[in-house]
């Protein structure tokens, strides 16, 4: 399968010297929703403003679509959609005419049957002849995402997509990226939202001083990169770890009623049969018991710091 987005050997330097990207390869496959984490100035948006033209790399390839960004970049900037960070309007600018004009910015001919699906699909359609300074900064948002579907991409860009949004407005978002992916856009993401990417992505890349350092599928970076986590609440509490477990990865709470029994994921149940096992032969009792796993959050953070 050809991929809507290809990155060969990317590399970006600034006249200062400072060098923002460093040889980025990555390929981005038709349908898919991709979530590129990272922390501030990894260099997210400046990967994300290369690809879409608004930056010029210093060398490297990239095609959207199967088209040069360079030799063939009216094609390659057609086929895509890209709701920026920063929110720029024409806050005197009423919301149909704002959406028609972005269409009209890449040449289409009108189509207000598509303006109006895209309005009603946002939930805009109640406020298409408002004033864009009339709106608050969700709805401003979902506007900025009705331009830049306005001339029908097939790939789609979302920069910090939810950014200053209540959690109401971005679970309805959350929603409304999960029926574009189903009518075929494929979609990029970036976020400080680890739960918007642990929600929705179906695959994950970490972006680390300008280096892509992983590039997974969601569940099996979770797998392979995931710890669980079993606690044991005692029904007495335990002055230190018995001998008797101290083979095992296992701590105390430091109040002694707690045994916290830490895994990795992918392996198989046998440790913790046999820390119960134990536990048993050692009389003593628990009350209850908890199992966690990783949260991406979590793993994020561990891959950014190692």
């Amino acid at each position: 399968m050809q991929p809507d987005i290809s990155v060969k050997h990317l590399n970006k330097v600034y006249g200062g010297g400072f060098q923002a990207l460093k040889d980025v390869n990555l390929e981005i496959y038709p349908g898919e929703i991709f979530a590129l984490l990272g922390p501030n100035g990894a260099g997210k948006t400046t990967l994300i403003s290369i690809i879409c033209g608004i930056v010029n790399k210093t060398d490297g390839e990239i095609r959207a679509a199967g088209h040069n960004i360079v030799t063939d970049y009216r094609s390659a900037r057609e086929a895509i959609g890209l709701v920026p960070q920063e929110l720029h309007t024409d806050a005197f600018e009423r919301v149909w005419d704002a959406v028609s004009f972005s269409r009209g910015l890449f040449g289409k001919p009108p189509k207000p049957s598509h303006i109006e699906k895209v309005l009603k699909d946002l939930s805009l359609w109640d406020k298409r002849n408002n004033r864009i300074m009339s709106l608050s900064g969700g709805m401003k948002r979902r506007v900025m995402i009705a331009k830049a579907l306005s001339h029908e991409p097939r790939i789609l860009f979302l920069d910090e997509p939810t950014a200053g949004v209540d959690v109401e407005l971005r679970r309805d978002m959350w929603e409304m990226v999960r029926k574009l992916r189903e009518n075929g856009t494929t979609i990029i993401l970036t976020t400080h939202y680890i739960e918007e990417a642990e929600e929705m992505a179906d695959r994950i890349g970490v972006i680390r001083e300008g280096e892509i350092i992983l590039v997974e599928e969601k569940n099996q970076l979770m797998s392979k990169l995931g710890k669980k986590e079993l606690r044991l609440q005692l029904q007495n509490p335990l002055d230190k770890v018995p001998g008797e477990l101290t083979l095992e990865p296992v701590e105390l709470s430091e109040d002694g009623y707690e045994l916290i029994y830490t895994f990795d994921a992918q392996e198989q149940q046998a440790g913790v049969a046999r820390l119960l096992r134990t536990l048993g032969e050692l009389d003593i009792e628990y009350r209850d018991l908890q199992t966690r796993e990783s949260s991406l959050e979590e793993i994020f953070v561990g891959l950014v710091h190692e």
